[in-house]
Parts: structure tokens; C-alpha cells; sequence
């Protein structure tokens, strides 16, 4: 019985260990349960805490925190909405403004609003929400976290406030249209920036006339409605340049047909001025065209253009195009021309430039007068100071270096000295209608910077002084030449050429008629003693003396006949050995002196043959006796005094100063200059 009992006990106290262990290991799994659970409690506690914290704060903290936020809020609302207006216009603006350019510019203006609107009132949206944190903050109504996060994003907010980018407001969208505005102002100056027409086989003068408008009234009303847009957004320079560079190009490529590389020139490629004297003469053509034509077509349209914007914009536009499209080069090969060594031209082309540039003086001051230009005027006014002191200093010491040239002797063949050539052209070319006005002028200005009054017959007296200078000279060499002959010679040919070449002239007007007269007949008296002193003495040799009714025998007769027939021969082959050097360059005076040497000579030659030749004509050794026909000796006779081509240089002559160095015409190479 006992052990019954002890079997139920063990039997029920296994049953409730049983039932223990199960509940346990229920427990064990609702506890398993229970953890995450606290966990998430854990978690939510803060944002409850927060939440319930309004519910303990201040009442009046709480009534007034509604009125705050409010206020605070609208601002933003406002900022946000004008946001989302600016990034509605992102798709008109990324578009090509080609289209419809009036359209675009009318977005662009609404960009420009919303970005003011949002520059003015986001830094004020900023302001009152930071005035909320803090009201939050100091009245514990928001949570400590809350609010930092707050706090931390609003100082991000202040600093891109501060930084001052605009691109911080509308992602980069207004520079974004403003490049391509740029683009399109670009395109429409490339696209109507057309240059001339040129062609080499008509005048300047006529490509003038076939000019087109430099731009369309609708593209320049273009580009003024773009370049406010532009100018109001700070991106007026960059305007500037892209309009330099496209119209500077499109001068320099109307101007290119003309064949400019010369202008490129430098003082060490190229000997004097004649050897460019081609150059200069289209310089002034040029230089006239450039400025008449394009660069006043440019002028023109800067202000048409760029007018809205004042005067220093569009003027100091200009003056980069026209440094840029070749005017500082034109006035470059002036001043080149300024500093290339002395030489018989060097004057005459200096008054070419300034006539050039005097006949632009106005142009020059109208275009070029503003304050932008000051480099060109600068430059022209180096340019206009040099070329009349060069041409001052030329003029003056004409004289002096034509009395230096006495000391060099004539040239031996008899003709003109390349000095009287040139001298005489020089004088003539002076006082013509083509130089006068223009070297008075510069003489009268060059005296007014010393302060010296100038008098026309300053300028008269002084050609005049160089022609009685000449003269001199002619006087000095005539009585250096040894040979009798040849001084008759080398004074006829040189005074015909002055009676010649000064009859008729403005510097033979002011020598009168008796001082041309005086030289006509000079040269008529040195012709005279010429031909008496040379071929005159030749029919001397061809005496009938003893050969009348051959008195004396025919055999003697043949013997007189030989023997006066090679007298003649060796006078006559010394003679025009000797003289067909000699030149006459004037074709009419060698003529006539050739007719008149043939007069002298070939009708006594021919009569004497005539009647005396048969007698030697048959003799075996009649060729050493009658050595020329008549036509032979006519023809030799009148080939005489050619010019010998290449014979003459350009006349050099002494330094009469240190400051002189190639004299007028670098007068001092070699004695061969005049001669």
C-alpha cells in the first residue's frame, strides 16, 4: 500500500515537472519574444517622448510656436514655388534660340525675375526659419535631434546664400542660355559678315561702288536685343571680342585680294626706295580705300550696334577692329619707308605719303580721333612728324650735295651726268602742280614747329639756287676735260639737255626766255667748235692739190691719191674710235649731230672718190686705199653717240655731314655715278 503511494507520488511529481518544464519552455519563448519588442519600445521611447513634450512645455511657449511657424514657413513656400517656376523653363531656355530668338529672350527675361526673386528672399526664408529653430530650441518645444539636423541644413542653406554663385540657385541654367546667346550672336555676325567682292582686274574706285551693306537692318535690331540680355548679365566683353574677331577677320579678308604683303616689308629687304617705289605708289591707293571704304563701313556699324551701350564701348570696338584688320600695318610701311637710306626718290616719295595722308586728315581725325584709338594716332602722328622732317632735311641740303658733285669728275663718254638728270627732273617735278602745293605745305609746317615763318619764295629761290648750282658744275667739269674736243661735246649735249628740258616748265617760266635762250645758243657754239675741232678737219686730208689734169703724171697722181687717201683713213678710224663712245642721249640733238658730221664729211669723201678713186681702185693694194664705200662711211658716221644700255647708276657723291650719310641719293659709292 505504502509503495502505491509512493508510485502515485512520483507519478504526479513527474506529471507537475513535466507541466513545469513546459511552461518554462513557454516562458523561455514568450521572453524570446518579448526582447525585440522592448527593443522597438526602446527605440520609439525618444520620438514619444518628443511627441509628448509639447504636452509639458510652456503654455505659452505652445499658443505662440503655431504664429512662428507660420510665418516662417510662407517665405520658403514661396522660394520653393518660384523654384519649381525656374526649373519649368529649363526646357525653352537648352533650346536653340535660332528659332524663335524674340521667344527665347522673353523666357530668358523670366529666368532672370524668378533668380532676382529667389536672390532677394531665399537669404530672408533662411532667416526666419532660423528664427524658428531657435524660438524651438529656446522653449524645448522640438527635440534636441530635431532640431540639430534643423540647424545643420539651414547652415548649408546660409552658406550657399553666402557664396554668392547664381549657379547654386538655378543649377547653371542662366549661364547655360546666356552661352548660347553668345553662340547665336556668333552665328548672325558669321553668317552676314561677307567680305567684298574684290577683283584685281577693276579699280578701287569702282569695288567702292559695288559695296553692300555691312549687315541687314533685322540682324543688327538681333544682335541689340541679345546684347542687352548679354550686357545685363555682366557678359558685355565677351560680346565684344567674339564682334572684334568677326569683323576684323571679314576686313582682313576683303582686303586680301589686294595683295598686301608688302606691307610686311622691313628696312633690310630692300636696298633704297626706288627698288619699292612700286609699293609705295599702292600704299596710297590702298591706304585710301581701306580707310574711305571699310573701315568707315565698320565705324558706322560699331555705332549702329553697339550705340545703346555709349560711346566708350562702341569706339573702343572700332579701334580694335581697324588695330586688328591692318591699319597699324599700313602705317608701319610708312614709317619703314621714313627710315630706308637717302637716294634721288627718297623726297619725291615722302611728299607722295604725306599728300596720302593729308587727303585722309579728315577721315583720319573723324574715325580715329576717340580716346580708344589712341595707339593709331600715335602712330600717325609719328608717321606724319617723320615724313616731314625726312622730306624738310631732303629738300634743304639739295644744294650742298649738288655742289659737292664737283669734285667728281664728268663722266668721259660726254654725255648728261646722271646729277643733271636727276636735278633737273627733280626741280621740275617741285614746282609742278603735282608737288609745289604739297612741298610748301610741308615746308611751312616744318618751319612752324621751330617757330620760323615760311615764304613761297623761300621755295623758289631755293629750286632756283640748285639750277644756277648745275650750271656751275657744268662750267667746272667743262674745263677739267683735257681733250678740247670733248669739252665742246660734253657742253653742247649738257646745255641742250637744260634749254630741252626746262622750256616750257614752271622752273623755265621763272628762269625767263633770255636764260634759255643764252643756252640754245651755247649749245649751238659748242656744236660748232665740235664739229670744227673734230670731223671738220677730216676733208683736209682729201686735197686735189696736184691732181688737177694729173700735172704731174698719172703715176705721181696715184701716189698723191694713196697717200691722202691713208691720211684720211687713219684720222677717221682714230677719230670714230675714239668718239663712238661718246654718247648723246637726247635722240633729236644725235640725230642732227650725226647729219651735220655726215654733212662735213661724206659729200667731200664722195666727190673726192668720184673722181680720184679709179686711180687707186685698180691698184692690187686699192682696198688699204679705198677702205670705205660712201654708204659704209654714212652708215658709221650716223650710228654714232648711241647710249650704251646698263651704262648708268644713280649718282652718289660726298658727305658733306656725319648726319648725311647716303647724301641725297647715297651720293659717294664710286666716282662711276656720274660718269
Amino acid at each position: 500500500m505504502a509503495n502505491d503511494n509512493k508510485i502515485e507520488t512520483l507519478i504526479s511529481a513527474r506529471k507537475s515537472l513535466k507541466l513545469s518544464l513546459e511552461k518554462s519552455k513557454a516562458l523561455g519563448l514568450a521572453l524570446g519574444k518579448a526582447g525585440p519588442r522592448l527593443e522597438e519600445i526602446n527605440q520609439r521611447l525618444p520620438s514619444l517622448e518628443a511627441a509628448v513634450r509639447p504636452i509639458r512645455a510652456d503654455k505659452d511657449a505652445l499658443v505662440a510656436v503655431g504664429g512662428h511657424i507660420n510665418r516662417a514657413v510662407s517665405p520658403a513656400a514661396a522660394v520653393l514655388k518660384v523654384f519649381d517656376a525656374v526649373h519649368g523653363l529649363e526646357k525653352s531656355l537648352l533650346s536653340d534660340p535660332r528659332n524663335d530668338l524674340p521667344g527665347y529672350l522673353s523666357v530668358l527675361k523670366r529666368l532672370e525675375e524668378a533668380l532676382k526673386f529667389l536672390a532677394d528672399n531665399c537669404g530672408l526664408a533662411i532667416q526666419w526659419l532660423e528664427d524658428i529653430v531657435e524660438y524651438l530650441e529656446d522653449n524645448t518645444v522640438a527635440d534636441e535631434r530635431f532640431l540639430s539636423n534643423l540647424k545643420k541644413s539651414l547652415k548649408n542653406l546660409r552658406e550657399l546664400q553666402d557664396d554668392g554663385e547664381r549657379a547654386h540657385l538655378d543649377g547653371g541654367l542662366l549661364d547655360a542660355a546666356l552661352d548660347k546667346l553668345e553662340n547665336e550672336f556668333r552665328r548672325l555676325l558669321t553668317e552676314h559678315s561677307i567680305p567684298l567682292p574684290m577683283s584685281s582686274s577693276s579699280s578701287l574706285a569702282d569695288q567702292a561702288c559695288i559695296a553692300p551693306s555691312p549687315l541687314p537692318v533685322s540682324v543688327i535690331q538681333k544682335l541689340q536685343a541679345i546684347l542687352g540680355r548679354l550686357m545685363a548679365n555682366g557678359r558685355l566683353d565677351k560680346c565684344i571680342s567674339i564682334y572684334v574677331e568677326v569683323r576684323s577677320s571679314n576686313v582682313r579678308a576683303s582686303l586680301q585680294a589686294l595683295n598686301l604683303d608688302y606691307l610686311e616689308i622691313s628696312v633690310s629687304e630692300f636696298n633704297d626706295v626706288t627698288s619699292i617705289e612700286g609699293y609705295i605708289a599702292q600704299w596710297g591707293k590702298h591706304l585710301e580705300f581701306a580707310v574711305k571704304h571699310l573701315f568707315e563701313a565698320e565705324y558706322k556699324l560699331c555705332i549702329d550696334v553697339f550705340e545703346r551701350m555709349g560711346l566708350d564701348v562702341w569706339m573702343g570696338c572700332f579701334a580694335k577692329i581697324a588695330a586688328q584688320a591692318g591699319i597699324l600695318a599700313f602705317l608701319q610701311f610708312g614709317k619703314t619707308v621714313t627710315e630706308s637710306r637717302k637716294d634721288p626718290n627718297k623726297l619725291l616719295k615722302l611728299l607722295d605719303i604725306f599728300a596720302s595722308l593729308n587727303k585722309l586728315r579728315l577721315d583720319f581725325n573723324r574715325l580715329f580721333g576717340g580716346a580708344a584709338c589712341v595707339e593709331i594716332q600715335n602712330l600717325t602722328r609719328d608717321l606724319i612728324k617723320r615724313v616731314i622732317d625726312g622730306a624738310a632735311e631732303l629738300f634743304w641740303e639739295l644744294l650742298d650735295q649738288v655742289a659737292l658733285q664737283r669734285e667728281i669728275p664728268p663722266p668721259p663718254d660726254g654725255s648728261v651726268p646722271k646729277l643733271v638728270i636727276i636735278i633737273i627732273d627733280y626741280c621740275n617735278k617741285l614746282l609742278g602742280d603735282d608737288y609745289k602745293t604739297i612741298l610748301t605745305q610741308v615746308l611751312v609746317i616744318h618751319r612752324s614747329w621751330k617757330h620760323e615763318k615760311f615764304r613761297e619764295r623761300l621755295l623758289v629761290n631755293e629750286v632756283l639756287n640748285i639750277i644756277k648750282a648745275i650750271e656751275q658744275n657744268l662750267e667746272t667739269w667743262m674745263k677739267v676735260i683735257e681733250d678740247g674736243t670733248l669739252s665742246h661735246f660734253f657742253a653742247m649735249n649738257n646745255h641742250w639737255y637744260l634749254y630741252k628740258h626746262l622750256k616750257g616748265t614752271k622752273v623755265g617760266d621763272l628762269l625767263g626766255d633770255s636764260w634759255l635762250k643764252e643756252h640754245e645758243q651755247s649749245k649751238d657754239y659748242h656744236s660748232t667748235y665740235f664739229l670744227k675741232e673734230s670731223w671738220g678737219k677730216l676733208p683736209g686730208h682729201l686735197s686735189r692739190e696736184g691732181l688737177l689734169m694729173f700735172s704731174g703724171g698719172r703715176a705721181t697722181a696715184r701716189d698723191l691719191v694713196k697717200k691722202r687717201l691713208k691720211a684720211f683713213n687713219e684720222a677717221f678710224d682714230e677719230m670714230y674710235t675714239k668718239q663712238s663712245n661718246w654718247v648723246v642721249s637726247d635722240k633729236d640733238l644725235r640725230e642732227k649731230t650725226c647729219q651735220v658730221v655726215v654733212q662735213a664729211v661724206v659729200p667731200v669723201y664722195r666727190s673726192y672718190m668720184q673722181n680720184y678713186g679709179p686711180l687707186v681702185e685698180q691698184d692690187a693694194s686699192s682696198s688699204k686705199y679705198a677702205k670705205y664705200t660712201v654708204q659704209t662711211l654714212e652708215k658709221m658716221l650716223m650710228s654714232l653717240f648711241q647710249p650704251k644700255p646698263g651704262r648708268y647708276g644713280s649718282f652718289k657723291g660726298r658727305q658733306s655731314s656725319g648726319k648725311f650719310n647716303n647724301g641725297v641719293a647715297d651720293l659717294r659709292r664710286t666716282a662711276s655715278a656720274v660718269v
